[in-house]
């Protein structure tokens, strides 16, 4: 199939850092390659990819020096070339949420739209009965409770190549790891109180947005007065497989509807198991008591360190490999297209 990809122009595909649906469009684009697809990747020009790259920025916004940028001309700017080349394509495979919906309406039927964020937000629901017409992709079946009403084709999970990350059977590190962002809904908070509660090393490997500088320097920062408590900062993935591979367990304190949590697989995919809270995706995600246990307290989430300590890393990672691995995913990816095209020769319309 000739297949059209379309990342989000905020980070580098994949990102040099923190970032998650570029990371997966990088991982995606390559396992369809692997599987004999024609793929156009329409990113930003400091993309590292197999598939045919259209460079639509000189680089990714978030760590462009440049101090005065628009995130919306540059979006628009690439949808109009993704639009003026719609022809050359079976398939367009959207990753920038909604907004390409106006231009594409008269071709909808054609175009993939996989939504990697959360849906329970005002104003959603009166675009999405909009544009019906959309063929959507949920990462859990959780994330699309919002919008239920909605042109969902099915839920594909995400994944990532099986060489990424090795699986430490025996970690070397007698301590807990928190990865992600800070932010109050991913709760370092919490994070940090479980440490203290079990009294082993929290190293915190994380993000600090705008939005998020007060709440770091006000909640988190005063709690980094701790000798248990490291904040290493943002970390490459060529970090990831000592952080996460040497931890005892991965922290997932979540108080939102995560509508994925890509650091969980991560984690799998290291054999590092998982202590996370009951929200969103995360029972979807994590098998409870083989990869991970499910928690709804810092109490639970303490007495399960002990006990994940103990998990069968090679089982957790075997786990990651059958269901998490992209190319798990590029096949689940390429079964939409199928029924995208199955749908047009039988003039029916298929929902899952």
């Amino acid at each position: 199939m000739k297949i059209a990809l379309v990342s989000p122009l905020y980070e580098a595909v994949p990102p040099k850092l923190y970032g998650g649906t570029e990371r997966i469009v990088a991982y995606l684009a390559d396992a369809l390659v692997d599987l004999g697809h024609d793929v156009t990747l329409f990113a930003s020009a400091d993309a590292v990819t197999h598939a045919t790259l259209v460079p639509v920025r000189d680089q990714a916004i978030r760590l462009d020096p440049t101090t005065l940028t628009s995130d919306l001309a540059a979006h628009l700017s690439m949808l109009h070339e993704v639009r003026r080349r719609a022809h050359e394509f079976d398939v367009l495979h959207f990753h920038v949420d909604l907004l390409h919906f106006p231009m594409f309406e008269d071709i909808a039927d054609r175009t993939v739209t996989t939504l990697h964020g959360r849906l329970d937000l005002k104003d959603l629901p009166e675009a999405y009965w909009r544009w019906p017409r959309f063929p959507l992709v949920s990462i859990s079946d959780h994330q699309r409770r919002p919008l239920r009403f909605a042109r969902w084709l099915g839920t594909v999970q995400h994944g990532l190549p099986v060489d990424l990350l090795p699986c430490t059977p025996r970690p070397r590190g007698e301590y807990l790891a928190f990865l992600g962002r800070i932010s109050p809904e991913k709760r370092p908070d919490r994070a940090i109180a479980i440490a203290r509660r079990v009294g082993i090393p929290l190293r915190i490997a994380a993000k600090v947005d705008l939005a998020d500088r007060a709440y770091f320097a006000n909640e988190i920062r005063p709690l980094l007065d701790d000798p248990l408590i490291e904040f290493v900062g943002e970390i490459s993935d060529a970090e990831k497989a000592t952080f996460l591979g040497n931890a005892l367990a991965l922290l997932f304190p979540i108080d939102w509807p995560e509508p994925f949590g890509l650091v969980m697989i991560e984690a799998m995919a290291c054999g590092t198991p998982v202590i996370a809270w009951p929200c969103g995706a995360v029972p979807e995600v994590l098998d409870d008591g083989l990869t991970g246990r499910i928690v709804d307290n810092e109490a639970e989430a303490a007495a399960a360190v002990s006990e994940v300590a103990a998990f069968d890393r090679r089982r957790i990672r075997s786990v990651f490999e059958r269901r998490f691995s992209a190319e798990v995913m590029a096949h689940r990816y390429v079964e939409m297209y199928h029924r995208l095209a199955q749908e047009a020769d039988s003039g029916q319309l298929l929902t899952a």
